[in-house]
């Protein structure tokens, strides 16, 4: 039994979800006339009460996109220092759009409103870069899968509206932390100037994310796209999997985040680890014990038993649950554990 807990990234269309693909009605989108893809666009525009949204190949373009709609050259955005456009995705920042980023000492990739407010550059100080955006990512990867506090969003989004800033969500796990948090698309929706939701993560589709926003960001985010090499073809068999995963993948994310919080609780009481951080979603970060056992030690006896976790530097280990870990693979990956 291969047992790959890398990444939610790891799955396979179901047998479903490639009926879906196979059936899907395609066209041309990069001249728009896909039908698939426009369905899955206005869908996923009502779901979040935004005007328009757009299909991209990757979350990491989204994001760029959304980064380049909202900032000129030389100015400076606001992330966590665990922020995944910061971190994950190439430098873009800077190479896609010439700005650099303020990093913000959150919690667990979480960051305060008045933590954004005291890192603002004074718009009249021509020194210092001119900050005009602020990126909060939900939920944080390098945080452990934690769910960001709505209340505290708004009141960044107060800071936003106070300073007229931009306002992007890295949604790559929003869905995750909706189920976790048990709130609505549209909470976010009327929050955020833009917002970015990958579907092949937690809802198991092959490719693809989607980014939201008013109908005058989307267009140039059109151009914008096609400058990075975004614009796909009969892309409908794509947006088809996304179809089927919003309307029947989302709720079954509680089975993935009962399955970390369960690895999670056995790991916190083995004597091998030496800390587990909370875990709210399907995302497990840990350290070995080096007393008790090594880090290479640990992975090479999970290798030989056909499990892959992931390591994220400094001695943290990741493990994320999805829809292709099955009870059968967590019953054996839990005996696993308990025997080392």
């Amino acid at each position: 039994m291969q047992i790959n807990l890398i990444s939610d990234t790891v799955t396979r269309p179901t047998p479903e979800m490639l009926q879906a693909m196979m059936a899907a009605e395609v066209g041309d989108d990069v001249f728009k006339n896909d039908p698939t893809v426009n369905r899955l666009e206005k869908m996923m525009a009502k779901l979040f009460g935004m005007e328009a949204a757009l299909f991209f190949p990757s979350g990491t373009m989204a994001n760029q996109t959304a980064i380049k709609l909202h900032t000129q050259q030389g100015e400076q955005l606001i992330c966590d220092k665990y922020a995944h456009v910061y971190n994950y995705e190439g430098g873009g920042v800077s190479f896609n759009s010439g700005v650099s980023c303020r990093l913000v000492d959150g919690h667990r990739g979480m960051m305060t409103a008045s933590q954004v407010e005291e890192v603002i550059n004074p718009p009249d100080f021509y020194h210092s870069p001119l900050t005009s955006l602020v990126c909060i990512e939900n939920t944080t990867n390098k945080g452990g899968g934690a769910c960001c506090n709505l209340e505290e969003l708004r009141a960044i989004g107060k800071v936003c509206d106070k300073h007229q800033l931009k306002y992007h969500l890295d949604g790559a796990r929003l869905w995750n932390a909706l189920i976790a948090k048990n709130e609505a698309p549209m909470d976010y929706g009327a929050l955020f100037h833009t917002i970015s939701v990958c579907l092949s993560k937690g809802l198991g589709c092959p490719v693809g994310s989607v980014l939201l926003g008013d109908k005058e960001h989307i267009d140039k985010a059109i151009r914008v796209r096609k400058v990075l090499g975004g614009g796909m073809r009969q892309a409908g068999y794509l947006a088809a999997a996304g179809i089927y995963a919003l309307e029947n993948n989302r709720e079954r994310l509680a089975e993935d985040h009962r399955k970390a919080r369960e690895i999670s609780l056995l790991l916190n009481g083995l004597p091998y680890i030496k800390k587990v951080e909370p875990t709210e979603t399907n995302i497990v970060i840990f350290e070995i014990d080096e007393k008790q056992m090594t880090t290479d030690d640990f992975l090479d006896k999970l290798r030989k038993r056909n499990i892959q976790i992931i390591g994220m530097g400094q001695k943290k280990l990741r493990i994320v649950t999805h829809l292709d870990y099955t009870d059968a693979m967590h019953e054996a990956f839990l005996d696993v554990l308990s025997k080392l």
